[in-house]
């Protein structure tokens, strides 16, 4: 084949060096199952099986007939920033001025305004592996990098000031860390919270975190780092909690001198985020839609609390209750077989998708899958009926 005609022959180099979603792969042989008339269980995609809650919907579709189709501010709208200011005064006791938050194209878009004002390139922040992959593309899509710490269930896949100590060097700016954790569910403490915060600052890094899942936790309340921290940026998103998958929403709270350097970016990267989703959202913020977001988070826990003991029952090694997200974080080591061929067995002969652990870094990801609880009780207790029998076909190695 010509070099030309090659895929990718041509394209710079930050593209091909930006890894895909392996589990897209899965989704897409999963669909094609189901094309065929299989009956697949989806536990392999973060995104909840709700719909967007009947008073966003609503709203969205008041504001579309109102004709709230044009650009924002790059900033975004207002009341918007002020009700997501509220949300940190009702949650955590801050106040928060609404000129420090940035409403955003989805949390990616808070993590490439982050991303692009604080890493020039070939400098880095500090991430845990396994982590969300995206944070690191995104690092070297602004041609920076992201150095990968290695983690286990001793720091809850978290980072750590001991971390820091070790792997900082000349070339380091930051950390990145995110609580409630993709794929882990681990949150970080108001105090660990504050020791990374020390840690960073003790070496003029900056402190970055996800707090994406926020809302979305089991038996306690995730700190924010906010609360410990007021020059942290935090990235959030109105994906998860609230349920606004596909109206790519999402938010960054920036300290205040940081704004207009943050403005001039959204302005040239993307003008605003979309306007009829900012006034959809503005309904998440009443009574009637926080009553059903409550609602919803307490059914994730019972999924949790149902496929967590059913999976290690199995065999399953799951070292750490997750407190938060929807994800359980499974080293499946002692079944003899690589994460992706075991994700392709089930796949293939039970019809349940699961995600391997290579799409979220690479320390002993070969030995971990994640399994996300985001179908209701009878589809994971078929689940679990379809692994437990999947289990004695498998292709040991």
């Amino acid at each position: 084949m010509d070099a030309r005609t090659e895929p990718e022959a041509g394209y710079s180099r930050r593209s091909r060096e930006i890894a895909p979603f392996h589990v897209m792969s899965l989704l897409a042989r999963a669909q094609a199952l189901e094309r065929e008339g299989h009956d697949v269980i989806h536990l392999e995609i973060g995104e909840p099986d709700f719909t967007t809650a009947a008073p966003v919907i609503a709203a969205g579709q008041a504001a579309l007939a109102a004709g709230h189709t044009r650009y924002t501010a790059a900033r975004g709208l207002p009341a918007l920033r002020e009700a997501i200011a509220g949300l940190y005064r009702q949650r955590h006791g801050l106040e928060i001025d609404p000129e420090r938050v940035l409403v955003t194209p989805g949390g990616s878009g808070a993590l490439l305004l982050a991303s692009s004002l604080l890493v020039d390139p070939g400098r880095h922040w500090l991430l845990a592996d396994p982590g969300y992959p995206c944070n690191r593309h995104f690092l070297r899509l602004v041609e920076a990098g992201a150095q990968l710490v290695p983690t286990g269930p001793d720091t809850h896949y978290q980072l750590t000031p001991a971390h820091v100590a070790t792997h900082w060097n000349a070339d380091s700016v930051g950390a990145l860390v995110a609580s409630p954790a993709n794929p882990t569910g681990s949150v970080l403490s108001r105090e660990e919270l504050a020791a990374l915060s020390s840690s960073l600052r003790a070496r003029g890094g900056h402190l970055v975190v996800d707090e994406i899942y926020h809302g979305l936790t089991y038996g306690l309340d995730a700190p924010s780092v906010l609360e410990v921290d007021d020059e942290a940026f935090v990235l959030n998103s109105f994906s998860k909690y609230f349920g606004m998958t596909g109206w790519r929403l999402g938010w960054l709270v920036a300290p205040k001198r940081a704004v207009p350097a943050l403005e001039k970016l959204a302005q040239n990267l993307y003008i605003s985020a979309p306007s009829m989703a900012q006034h959809a959202a503005l309904a998440c913020f009443t009574p009637a839609a926080m009553a059903i977001f409550e609602q919803r988070r307490g059914e994730f826990q019972a999924r949790r609390d149902y496929l967590l003991p059913a999976l290690r029952a199995l065999g399953f090694r799951i070292e750490i209750e997750p407190q938060g997200a929807f994800y359980l974080y499974a080293d499946i080591s002692g079944f003899g077989v690589d994460a992706q061929v075991f994700c392709q067995h089930f796949l293939e002969t039970e019809h349940v998708a699961f995600t391997p652990g290579v799409d979220f870094g690479s320390y002993r990801a070969g030995e971990h899958v994640r399994i996300a609880y985001t179908q209701g009780l009878p589809r994971l207790q078929e689940a679990v009926a379809r692994i437990a029998r999947g289990l004695g076909s498998l292709p040991v190695r």
